[in-house]
């Protein structure tokens, strides 16, 4: 049942959708991408003759995950409604998450061959989707093909590491020169810079300008920080310690929400990110109940403005405190739970325009309690977040929602109607997240009803005639058989 309203809303925004073509896929703009994060070793290891000294058991070692195993299961990121994959680094490096970088012009033999890339990127084009590849400079490993001939080049980090030194104008070209001719080689759609806030500004102006030379491009950063020249899109500050500190439990003060909500549209957003510990490990140390938390999150973060990130793992409620452990192999056979939820979710942002980037109201902002709106000149979404423990109620004005409306629940599939007093009253119980979908308030069309009233007669006298014809039959046939005995 919930399946086929849930279908109904969808669809009556597709009719939208349709008569507004520029959002086909080969059109989408970065505000219009729900981004899956993942490192192609967690994925799914598919060849086991690149499995060289691998050990799933040891969460620092190379776990086997290839290009291979990513192409074969693609679908499962597909159906969730993600539009682009981001894979991580790809280069050949010294650790399983390719920071450790070796050299730039290889690919990580764990990985898989150039081939083997290439038609990874074709599958992921061919499911109608984007691929992102991370570009790491600060923690490359001392033994980078680059250091013994360019020692100037490099800084040397507490870890071991080394740090390219991104405001040295030859290492600006050859870093340069190496990613255009990997962005002319291999049809990548984006790369993010790993700690792009301890890069060289004029270094990511000139790398942004000659990648977009080859192809229109999306670069990103992988960290919170101010906005800077050449970058598309970085991680809005603030926004993992806001949306965790609000959800690992119930009656969190949700105030800071509205104000990242302010600032969200055209930022990166995310909960987790693949260089720190996981939501989940929020929510077991509160003692709190992980589905639950996480289905309220992610209606808030695939609602609200911004582009969304959802870092793999995300979908099981993946658990870990600090890398590796917050590595874990992705579990492709996971409880559908909250991939049905995702699913739900993205289907919704993927063709509404106005949950993409429509304008943002407040409507509610107090005790656990969230719910704002938007919409654009063609549709309105009123989202409701209760994270109390208590049931709560408004009344939203005319003004808001509209005269003559109706708002159409997605998941509790609730339908509210305007009131005599004008008013929409809304009553949402304890840690419920619901989307409400307003359109005209549906009414019973008599018309319809008096057609299927004189269809039901008409049927009816069909049947009595057909009755009365088949008795007047048998009586004929009698009154012939009495005949026939006669004579």
């Amino acid at each position: 049942m919930k399946a086929k309203w849930i279908l109904s809303i969808i669809s009556s925004v597709l009719v939208l959708t349709l008569v507004n073509p520029a959002f086909a896929a080969d059109e989408r703009e970065l505000k219009d991408e729900l981004i899956y994060d993942v490192l192609v070793d967690r994925y799914f290891n598919k060849k086991i003759d690149n499995d060289y000294e691998v050990n799933a058991l040891d969460p620092a070692s190379f776990n086997g995950g290839d290009f291979d195993g990513m192409a074969s299961e693609l679908l499962f990121v597909k159906e969730m409604g993600f539009t682009a994959l981001s894979i991580g680094p790809v280069f050949s490096t010294a650790t399983y998450d390719g920071k450790r970088v070796l050299d730039y012009t290889k690919f990580e033999r764990h990985f898989g061959t150039k081939e083997e890339f290439e038609e990874l990127v074709a599958e992921i084009h061919d499911q109608d989707m984007k691929v992102i590849v991370d570009v790491p400079t600060q923690q490359v490993s001392e033994e980078h093909v680059w250091v013994a001939e360019n020692p100037d080049w490099f800084t040397e980090n507490e870890d071991g590491s080394l740090a390219l030194d991104t405001s040295n104008l030859e290492a600006q070209e050859a870093l340069i020169s190496t990613f255009t001719e990997f962005s002319e080689t291999y049809e990548i759609d984006g790369f993010r810079l790993q700690n792009a806030d301890q890069l060289d500004e004029s270094f990511v102006s000139d790398f942004s300008d000659a990648i977009k030379d080859v192809r229109d491009s999306y670069i990103l950063s992988d960290r919170e920080m101010a906005e800077m020249p050449g970058v598309d899109a970085v991680v809005l500050p603030g926004v993992e310690e806001t949306l965790r500190a609000a959800y690992k439990n119930f009656d969190q003060d949700l105030t800071g929400i509205s104000s990242i909500m302010e600032e969200s549209e055209d930022n990166l957003i995310q909960v987790d990110s693949l260089i720190g510990s996981r939501f989940t490990a929020d929510i077991v140390e509160e003692n709190g109940f992980p589905p639950t938390r996480w289905t309220l999150l992610l209606t808030q973060l695939l609602t609200m403005p911004g582009i969304p990130v959802v870092q793999y793992g995300s979908e099981s409620a993946m658990n870990g405190t600090e890398l590796p452990e917050s590595h874990q192999i992705l579990d492709l056979a996971v409880d559908k739970e909250l991939v049905d939820h995702i699913t739900d979710l993205t289907s919704l942002r993927n063709s509404s325009e106005a949950l993409r980037t429509g304008e943002l109201e407040i409507l509610h902002d107090e005790d656990g309690w969230l719910v704002y709106k938007r919409s654009n000149d063609e549709e309105t979404w009123i989202i409701a977040i209760n994270n109390s423990s208590v049931t709560k109620n408004i009344n939203l004005p005319a003004e808001v929602i509209g005269e003559g409306q109706e708002m159409r629940g997605l998941f509790e599939s609730d339908i509210i109607r305007q009131e005599d007093n004008g008013e929409y009253r809304l009553t949402q119980d304890r840690e419920i997240a619901e989307v409400f979908h307003v359109t005209e308030e549906t009414k019973l069309n008599s018309a319809y009803i008096a057609v299927l009233a004189i269809m039901y007669v008409v049927f009816m006298l069909f049947l009595w005639v057909v009755w009365r014809k088949g008795k007047q039959r048998k009586a004929d046939a009698a009154k012939q058989k009495a005949n026939e005995k006669t004579v």
